[in-house]
């Protein structure tokens, strides 16, 4: 007799059979060239953004600890990835079986630096991790502009130049050799490798492994630390293991991201995984739900309705509209100020907050499908 699924694996295979779809449409309308040669670009950039969300996701959402300097990690993996890719040229003629070498190099160092910064940081809470997570990214920034990195036949030449004293001559790199990093100018003339189907594949792993991780033994102690940590603690848990165990899976995701995400560019720079960064990505994670994969808050009802709350998607501009609204109608004349006024419109005109809501939400809508379905004129 087959056994029925339960609902958290009825959601689990629903998301990767959505995945699948939107690769499978994606690729039918690429292939007949229904789309611009922007949008086909960005379409890397988007799974790397995606890996990066759904690791960083592992660390705030489902761990409950807010780190700042997830682009740090991305930026490891990228140069490490770079590195890797360039070197075995010779060795691998395959890009495919490079593009996948380097994704795992770049996930493996990455993962090193998450060990090396989880150990004596996740021991702090609150504010604290937030700051020093932020101060890692910013140290691992600047170690990457101090970096000259060469490659000949007798391998890597690694020089780190604190001093700024050096330059890439000193590399003592053979005929035939090639500088991989020059410093502040970053990884220049790189073998652009990267393809959407890479971009899908490590879509999936990412999500498989996020969501076998949440559904496990191991996840259900994670979400028990950031439920109450005491009580955690109080039946055994070990509390730094479990931390460090989210912390460095979500590390490695990313570093994997950054190794594709270079390796779709022929010049990177340092300056690519700075501060704002990682404040995009914890964007993406808080605007999508903390702790839900899906991207948006949703909710199942008994009667197995859904409920879906996309009001955090136009909040700027239905804030904007309200507030503005609010303050000619009854803000300058009553002194009720902004909140006073926003609340006394709303309370009043309900639609008027309805159609500040949806009317955007339309518009933009109709926006994207025609900016990206049809032909820019660089592709004429």
């Amino acid at each position: 007799m087959i056994k029925k699924l339960k609902k958290t694996a009825k959601i689990d295979f629903a998301t990767y059979l959505g995945v699948c779809a939107a690769f499978a449409v994606i690729t039918l309308l690429k292939n007949q060239g229904m789309l611009s040669r922007s949008f086909s670009g960005q379409l890397v950039p988007i799974c790397c953004y995606i890996v990066m969300a759904v690791s960083l996701n592992l660390t705030v959402g489902v761990l409950g600890e807010l780190s700042l300097g997830h682009a740090g990690f991305m930026s490891v993996g990228a140069f490490s990835g770079i590195i890797a890719a360039m070197s075995l040229q010779n060795s691998l003629p395959s890009e495919a079986l490079r593009l996948a070498a380097a994704i795992v190099v770049g996930a493996a160092f990455a993962a090193g630096a998450g060990i090396i910064v989880g150990v004596p940081v996740l021991r702090l809470r609150g504010d604290y991790l937030a700051i020093v997570t932020l101060a890692f990214g910013e140290i691992i920034k600047e170690l990457m502009n101090c970096l000259l990195v060469g490659h000949d036949e007798n391998g890597l030449h690694i020089i780190f130049n604190a001093s700024g004293l050096k330059s890439v001559g000193d590399l003592g790199l053979a005929e035939g050799g090639r500088v991989l990093i020059k410093g502040a100018q970053g990884a220049t003339g790189n073998a652009r490798i990267a393809t959407f189907a890479m971009g899908f594949a490590l879509v999936m792993i990412t999500l498989v492994v996020v969501l076998n991780l949440v559904r496990s033994r191991t996840g259900r102690a994670i979400m028990a630390i950031r439920d109450n940590r005491i009580a955690a603690e109080s039946v055994g848990i070990n509390v730094t293991k479990y931390k460090l165990i989210a912390f460095v899976t979500s590390a490695s995701l990313a570093g994997a991201a950054g190794a594709l995400f270079g390796l779709n560019y022929s010049n990177v720079t340092a300056v690519q995984f700075d501060f704002n960064t990682s404040i995009l990505v914890l964007v993406y994670v808080v605007l999508g739900g903390l702790g839900n994969i899906w991207g948006f808050p949703y909710k199942m009802g008994k009667g197995g309705g859904f409920t879906f709350l996309i009001v955090y998607l136009l909040l700027g501009l239905f804030a904007g509209m309200t507030i503005m609204v609010s303050e000619l109608a009854l803000g300058r004349k009553t002194r009720l100020g902004v909140v006073g006024a926003y609340k006394a419109v709303t309370k009043k005109f309900k639609w008027l907050g309805w159609l500040g809501i949806f009317a955007p939400f339309v518009i933009m809508s109709f926006y994207s499908c025609l900016l990206y379905t049809s032909p820019s004129p660089r592709d004429a």
